[in-house]
């Protein structure tokens, strides 16, 4: 199973040709890692096609820890990093706000707060500071999940260029092309994605604008939807299903007969294709289509999530082909490609979700962020007593390579024999250049 899902691909040979163009980005020192730079570019020129998922694996001797191939900043993210700190370099006497977290890292966002930086929604959209108390001489960073065109409108008449200092994500940008060229077409866009998140509102936003649009979040609702799409359900049952998540006027009983599917960036690449799949086969077979007549009903998307995102999701399912006693997975807890990436990796084993070291309480104790009950627990003895522990570590694409070098050495300090982690680093390394 682990090596199918390899196999699927989850590659983007053009993105990455054209990525190998883009500039390299200036992210503050914080934020590095001389250690974890070393794995990363080591892991770098042995395998140039990124075709290798294996993790690297560090032998510390009552420890053994593997990281995952890939994992950390994205072009993205370090995009809008950089764009955040040079901005505040360059203006140190102005106002400077962010629509909500740049990214969804409480070590990114809480040094931005520290620097005078003031969010004006929090993540779910709540306001925090009054649109009335900005004026035209305030910067306002867009974040890099984007925006909505209704905040962009708010912006423009208080005299604020939403465009002045918009840090959205290109693979963002790419996905609302899509859905916009997709609604020229005549085509009804569905965005697969997380209703709440940031990028999925402002996808929303954009689709709707040009043509209906419903959001929807699972499978299991993909499978409603087959339902409206084949009349099996009264069109009125509709808006109570999918209450919140459809466009003004959407009407199921003719806005999905024709349809293409995006999603939010950060989703499961195996969840979106299933989707995709099924989708096409319900249309298909309801108007009995041969393949030619396909693109008559069912538009031809292709894959809108981003590099990072495929590269990650691969290199767990690398990860998760070795054996290991558990897994740690850093990141924000509000982090939708690193939620993604814990439940991946706790469908095969013991995962604890962690935004830092800090959560490595001792070697008795871990407190880490429960993906189902959305809080922070407490398990004790999650250290097996045994001779050799082996550990599967990893983390999303918004998380600094700082925080994975404090959670490498907090999990190796926590056995008292273990190699020190500069020593064994260093032998890796040199190994890995003869």
């Amino acid at each position: 199973m682990v090596e199918d899902k390899i196999s699927l691909g989850l590659i983007i040979p053009i993105e990455r040709r054209k990525l190998r163009k883009m500039k390299s980005f200036s992210i503050p020192t914080l934020f590095k890692s001389n250690l974890i730079s070393q794995i990363k570019e080591a892991r770098r020129l042995q395998d140039k096609m990124k075709k290798d998922f294996k993790p690297a694996s560090f032998d510390f001797g009552p420890v053994e820890i593997l990281i995952s191939r890939h994992f950390g900043f994205c072009y993205g993210v370090e995009n809008a990093v950089e764009t955040a700190y040079r901005i505040i370099d360059e203006n140190p006497d102005k106002r400077i706000f962010l629509l909500s977290e740049m990214i969804h890292n409480p070590a990114v966002n809480a040094d931005l707060l520290d620097r005078g930086v003031k969010f004006i929604q929090d993540t779910a959209g709540n306001q925090l500071i009054s649109w009335s108390d900005l004026s035209q001489k305030d910067i306002v960073i867009v974040p890099a999940f984007g925006t909505t065109l209704e905040i962009q409108q708010i912006l423009q008449e208080i005299g604020i260029d939403s465009y002045a200092y918009d840090t959205t994500c290109p693979f963002v940008e790419k996905v609302w092309n899509r859905a916009n060229s997709i609604g020229q077409k005549d085509y009804s866009v569905i965005v697969h994605g997380k209703p709440s998140h940031e990028e999925t509102k402002a996808t929303f936003s954009h689709s709707r604008a040009v043509t209906p649009t419903l959001i929807i979040k699972d499978f299991s609702q993909a499978m409603i939807l087959a339902d409206f799409i084949s009349f099996k359900r009264p069109a009125a049952e509709f808006y109570q299903v999918f209450e919140g998540q459809f466009s003004e006027g959407f009407d199921p009983s003719t806005d999905l007969k024709r349809i293409g599917v995006v999603n939010q960036t950060t989703m499961l690449a195996t969840d979106t294709q299933e989707i995709v799949d099924f989708l096409r086969e319900v249309i298909t077979e309801y108007y009995h289509l041969s393949p030619d007549q396909i693109k008559d009903h069912f538009a031809d998307t292709r894959d809108t999530l981003c590099y990072a995102t495929h590269d990650n999701q691969s290199a767990t399912y690398g990860l998760l082909a070795e054996e290991a006693d558990f897994a740690i997975v850093a990141g924000g807890y509000n982090s939708s490609n690193t939620a993604h990436l814990v439940d991946l990796c706790a469908e095969k084993l013991p995962t604890y979700f962690i935004k830092s070291a800090e959560k490595l309480i001792s070697e008795d104790c871990i407190l880490h962020f429960d993906n189902v009950t959305k809080e922070e627990i407490f398990t004790h003895q999650f250290l097996p007593k045994k001779e050799k522990t082996r550990v599967l570590l990893t983390c999303g694409a918004s998380c600094p390579d700082a925080v994975v070098e404090e959670i490498l050495r907090k999990t190796v300090s926590l056995f008292p024999q273990a190699k020190e982690v500069d020593e064994v680093i260093e032998e890796w390394v040199e190994n890995q250049a003869l």
